[in-house]
């Protein structure tokens, strides 16, 4: 097969969103040494080189050992001052390799302490945001037009399961609720973070623009959280659900019509007819084409992240090429690239197009689909008009780029 065209350096250049990415996994590693000697919090390590080869590492024996990482960043992000400053720090370091728009995922209730609550975690989050967005902003080729500006939104997890010793928020829920059914109490601690995402856009204006629910999937259905995801929907949130990644095709229905969701986080197992779990379910492959042809019509948009899944999914280990990328192409899927988490994964926009572009031989006009997928699907807080003329602007920078490159790219798709 022929070497594709497609240069790390033109890779670089390229504008590229990043929809898919939790704040608590991808901290710089340099912060997280120096907040966790701030607040005191034991690392296996305290050196860059000592948590690379211990914690953050390029390979993961599995989910357990990839999830352990977070252990430790999420422990440094108690306070205001650190929150703000992973945010601002985050925004900045995908604008340096020209991504023009990051919506930043995290669960608000594993940083709630005493009266530092939801609300108060949200704000400083989003002022971190904001704050990078005006000192990328001010940039003179940025004004002039030269160059799109750079967006950011905020999207808030919910999740499927969690313990008492996940937080002293989630340890109020069990406390006050001693009797209650554990799916009941995920499902009220769902509602109350939409209440308060909800608020903290429509009261304050911060730039929440989206709602996840993250987690395990096998055993805690979307569905037990049908009411957050509803309160949402009314109140115009973008709807995002991590499934088909931990779980099968059922998981990416049930995402689609018990949450209303617009875009799915991961969508690995979408094809797979032995993840199907439901007996009634008698002609796998058929409900499947079904379930792949409702997403590509509604253009329901599959956040991909290839190196995460590589990292966690024992299949994809040893060959990127058995990942259903290609797949979900094929059906003319809406389909972004992600990182998922740039620390905990080691990698970044630009390391996860240019992967793709290997493993798939991805042509100079496909790159441009995919990555314009991301800018189209946002959810941009702006207004829609705003929206389409910043998509333009992104769109034409992209096919100048491509351009100087020596690819033309304009028009159809090929």
């Amino acid at each position: 097969m022929p070497k594709s065209s497609i240069s790390p350096e033109l890779v670089a250049a390229l504008p590229k969103s990043d929809l898919h990415v939790h704040l608590d996994g991808s901290l710089r590693l340099d912060t997280l040494l120096e907040l966790a000697k701030q607040h005191r919090i034991k690392l296996p390590s305290r050196t860059r080189s000592g948590l690379l080869e211990l914690v953050f590492k390029r390979a993961y024996q599995n989910l357990p050992e990839y999830l352990r990482g977070f252990e430790f960043t999420v422990a440094c992000l108690q306070d205001a001052e650190s929150l703000e400053r992973a945010a601002y720090e985050l925004c900045v370091d995908c604008r340096a390799e020209n991504v023009f728009y990051v919506e930043i995922r995290f669960a608000p209730q594993l940083h709630v302490r005493g009266a530092f609550g939801i609300r108060e975690v949200l704000r400083a989050v989003c002022r971190g945001v904001e704050r990078a967005k005006r000192e990328i902003n001010r940039a003179p080729e940025v004004r002039d037009g030269r160059l799109p500006r750079f967006e950011a939104g905020v999207i808030v997890c919910a999740l499927r399961f969690f313990l008492p010793a996940f937080g002293e928020h989630y340890r109020a829920y069990f406390d006050a609720l001693p009797s209650a059914p554990a799916a009941e109490i995920y499902s009220l601690a769902s509602l109350e973070l939409a209440r308060a995402a909800v608020a903290a856009r429509e009261e304050e204006g911060l730039p929440v623009v989206g709602f996840d629910l993250a987690g395990q999937e096998r055993g805690f259905p979307a569905k037990d959280h049908q009411a957050a995801f509803q309160l949402a929907h009314e109140h115009f949130l973008g709807k995002t659900v991590h499934a088909g990644e931990d779980y099968g095709p059922e998981s990416i229905f049930q995402a689609i019509t018990d949450c209303h969701a617009d875009r799915i986080g991961h969508g690995t197992w979408l094809f797979s007819a032995r993840h199907i779990k439901d007996r009634s379910i008698r002609d796998k492959r058929a409900w499947i084409d079904k379930l792949v042809r409702y997403i590509a019509e509604r253009r329901i948009t599959l956040e991909v992240c290839l190196t995460s899944n590589q990292q966690t999914i024992p299949e994809l280990r040893d060959d990127l090429r058995r990942h259903p990328f290609p797949k979900m192409r094929a059906a003319r899927c809406s389909v972004s690239l992600c990182t998922d988490n740039r620390l905990v994964s080691r990698t970044t926009m630009s390391d996860e197009v240019n992967k793709a572009v290997a493993a798939f031989r991805l042509t100079p006009r496909a790159v441009k689909d995919i990555l314009i997928y991301g800018f189209k699907r946002s959810f941009f807080a702006g207004s829609y008009a705003d929206k389409r003329d910043w998509v333009r602007a992104v769109l034409n920078h992209m096919e100048d780029t491509f351009a100087a490159a020596g690819h033309d790219v304009r028009g159809g798709r090929r």
